[in-house]
């Protein structure tokens, strides 16, 4: 088993610490962002920040359903995890200063991938897939926070 990586980022027009509170509003803006792929969202416990566990279904391909429980941490300033209960995928968004009135969110989703020739077909073509999932929570990350400065 390798470990899959996929990583996304973007620089948004908007303060830091407004980008980063919108990431970690899981009671209200975080479903607002989720596109099609992802269904059954519900935050179990908490709902802001780190404590919060939320559940979710992210159906990257027409076969492929994940069932997922995420805890999440902020372990560094700007930085939310999300560790799934129910594998070993982890999710790391990180909101950094990218100048003045600007921030560069980055999304670092990372699990432990299938062996043979079914996990050559994973590493190469999983990371691109959720990476134009992501690219996609991204953008309606930025459309929410920058039309409401």
């Amino acid at each position: 088993m390798a470990q899959v990586e996929a990583t996304t980022q973007r620089v948004i027009e908007a303060e830091p610490e407004r980008v980063y509170d919108a990431l970690a509003d899981y009671a209200g803006t975080r479903k607002t962002l989720l596109p099609e792929q992802f269904s059954e969202y519900e935050v179990r416990e908490g709902g802001s920040g780190a404590g919060t566990l939320v559940h979710w279904k992210l159906q990257a391909t027409s076969k492929r359903i994940r069932d997922c429980l995420f805890d999440v941490t902020a372990p560094t300033t700007g930085q939310l995890v999300e560790a799934d209960r129910n594998s070993s995928m982890v999710t790391t968004w990180t909101v950094t200063p990218a100048g003045a009135g600007q921030a560069k969110v980055v999304s670092t989703t990372t699990w432990d991938g299938a062996g043979g020739i079914g996990g050559f077909f994973e590493r190469t073509f999983a990371p691109k897939g959720l990476g134009r999932i992501y690219d996609e929570v991204l953008a309606k990350l930025a459309a929410e926070v920058e039309t409401a400065k």
